[in-house]
This record gives structure tokens, sequence and C-alpha cells, in this order.
């Protein structure tokens, strides 16, 4: 506490001008170096500026950048839509000409069946009355 007291009066002493605001006295290197830190700041200033249209620049390519991923994914989806309706137009080409070809075939196979069929049983009948228990076979389907 005796160290403290001195201490503090010495302090208080010594900053005398600070605490009561005597007036400090501008001199030609304050005035200097004020100027020189102005001319500093317009410097920074500038760079700033030209930082800020730097990334105004790259805001821009990134916004080109954006235009074209979407141009590209149209370009895309209008390849997947092609491709898909070339695909279904094959397939359904493909069944209607199976379809097409095969009808012609089937008709003529169930006129052949019809003929050969009618004459199968107009032979049966004319062995059913030879025999009778082909007979009784042809009655019981319906054929005699």
């Amino acid at each position: 506490m005796k160290i403290t007291a001195p201490l503090l009066v010495f302090v208080f002493l010594s900053n005398y001008p600070l605490f009561f605001g005597k007036e400090v006295p501008y001199t030609l290197e304050d005035r200097d170096r004020l100027i020189r830190v102005e001319t500093k700041i317009e410097e920074i200033d500038k760079r700033f500026e030209q930082i800020d249209k730097r990334f105004e620049q790259i805001d821009k390519r990134f916004e080109q950048i954006d235009k074209r991923f979407d141009q590209l994914f149209t370009f895309l989806w209008i390849i997947t839509g092609i491709f898909t309706a070339l695909t279904i137009s094959t397939i359904g080409f493909a069944i209607w000409d199976r379809r097409s070809m095969i009808r012609p075939f089937e008709e003529k196979v169930k006129e052949l069946e019809e003929k050969k069929i009618g004459k199968v049983i107009a032979v049966l009948q004319e062995l059913a009355r030879g025999d009778v228990r082909l007979a009784e076979a042809l009655k019981k389907f319906n054929l005699l």
C-alpha cells in the first residue's frame, strides 16, 4: 500500500496534460503523416473497388455458366425424349409387323384344318356304316 500511493501520484503527475486537457500542438510532421495515411487509405479504397469489379465479373461468369448448364440439361431432356419416342415406335412397329405377318398364315392354317377335318369326318362317317363301335363313338361326339 505504501508503494502504490506514491506510484499513483507519479503516474498522475507525469500525465498531467492528458488529465487536464492541455492542448497538444499540431506539428508539420503530424500534417505530413496525416496526408500519407489519407493517401494510403485512398489506395486501399481503389484496390477494394478493383476487387469489387472483379467479383462482379466473376458473378457474371458464374451466371453464364449456369445458363450454359441449363441449356445442356434442356438438350439432354430433348435427346432423352427422342430416344424414348424412337424406342416406343420401334417396339410398336415390331408388334404390328408380327401380327400382320402371322394373320394370313393363321387364316390359311384354319382353312386347311377345316378342309382336312371335314374330309376326315367324312371318311370316319363312311367307315362308321360298317363298324358299329366307330358309329357309337361318332354319335357320342355329335359327328354322325
